[in-house]
């Protein structure tokens, strides 16, 4: 036979493709030439079994050592580069420890001295309390059935409320997230649940009721700081107080409560609307009657001191002349109160016999 149609001692030239076909195509050729060797070909041509051919096994086994050794090269070659696809990063690990960190792309590792953890940094994970998602999506279904010990909690004021809430969370360091904390999501569950506990135990029952906002910021903070001190590797994206409500046991009371207090608070609503109404009118009326007394006042003091300077001056004239400003003084007032008079008797001291009175009336009719 030819060595140009003589077919290769691993087989077929059309090989299979997978690395794992090929070795065990491979080991069985081998193990075909290593049987065959000694007997097989040992009665062709009339040559005894011990003048066999070893320079053809010798050639073959050769072929099949440079074949392994290729594809060991192939091999080596093609896992020395691997890819990251975006929104992952690479740990490397040499002689397993760390090396370097590595972004999306096509990448260059050692062969068989170093290892490559690929880390997903972009995906948002979660944990729920309080309460699990049955069917994710755009009608999201879920039950709280089951989970009271996860979101029953105690407030400042020594009252219990139903908190459910949601963690959101991302990978910022693949290195710490793989090897600094056993569980990351474990340890995030962990964390959170004692820290909202805290924060809503430092606040009282409405305050958590009514300042969802302040409580989410207040435990992501704190959450952050304490994964921080663990080395986690964790960024928290979000916390979100789902729903906060007092427990079942007790919702119709405190809906009775609740309303009481919206009477309460729409009664002094009323009761400002009132004031404002009538408080301003009568401030108004009180001003207005200030105004005017203080008016009526300064008209009156007015009216008395010229009523005084006018007296005044006449007792400076009067002091001047006295006997004639006593007699113009009395002439002016006779001059003022005789008109109103019906009847005028004039009397003379010095007159000694009666006459009779003239008519000082001009004959008007008496009254």
């Amino acid at each position: 036979m030819s060595s140009e149609n003589q077919q290769p001692p691993w087989g077929k030239k059309n090989s299979p493709g997978s690395p794992e076909e090929v070795l065990a195509a491979l080991f069985k050729k081998i193990k075909e030439m290593f049987e065959g060797g000694g007997g097989n070909k040992g009665g062709q041509g009339g040559e005894s079994p011990g003048q066999s051919s070893p320079p053809n096994m010798w050639a073959g086994l050769i072929k099949v050592l440079v074949v392994i050794g290729v594809l060991f090269l192939v091999n080596v070659v093609y896992s020395s580069f691997y890819t990251i696809e975006p929104g992952e990063k690479g740990v490397v690990l040499r002689f397993g420890k760390f090396n370097k960190l590595t972004s999306s792309g096509l990448n260059f590792k050692m062969p068989l001295i170093d290892e490559v953890v690929k880390v997903d940094v972009e995906a948002v994970r979660k944990q729920e309390f309080g309460f699990r998602t049955r069917i994710p999506g755009q009608k999201t279904v879920y039950t709280n059935k089951g989970y009271d010990p996860e979101s029953l909690m105690l407030t400042g004021d020594k009252n219990v409320i139903d908190v459910e809430w949601i963690v959101q969370y991302k990978i910022q360091d693949p290195f710490n997230f793989i090897y600094k904390v056993r569980n990351v999501d474990q340890a995030v569950r962990d964390v959170s649940e004692n820290v909202t506990r805290r924060v809503v135990g430092n606040q009282n029952f409405d305050y958590v009721l009514s300042n969802r906002e302040i409580l989410e910021a207040a435990t992501a903070r704190e959450l952050q700081a304490t994964l921080n001190d663990y080395k986690s590797g964790v960024k928290i994206v979000a916390v979100k107080l789902q729903d906060v409500n007092p427990p079942e046991q007790v919702k119709p009371a405190f809906n009775e409560v609740n309303e009481a207090d919206q009477d309460m608070k729409r009664l002094v609503n009323e009761a400002e609307q009132t004031y404002n109404q009538i408080v301003p009118k009568a401030r108004g009326t009180a001003k207005r009657v200030l105004e005017e007394a203080h008016g009526y006042a300064v008209e009156r003091t007015n009216l008395a001191k010229g009523e005084a300077n006018r007296f005044l001056a006449v007792l400076t004239e009067y002091e001047k002349a006295e006997e004639v400003t006593r007699k113009r003084m009395y002439l002016e007032m006779m001059q003022q109160v005789l008109p109103s008079v019906t009847e005028v008797y004039l009397i003379d001291k010095d007159q000694r016999s009666l006459l009779p009175l003239l008519d000082l009336t001009g004959n008007r009719k008496k009254n």
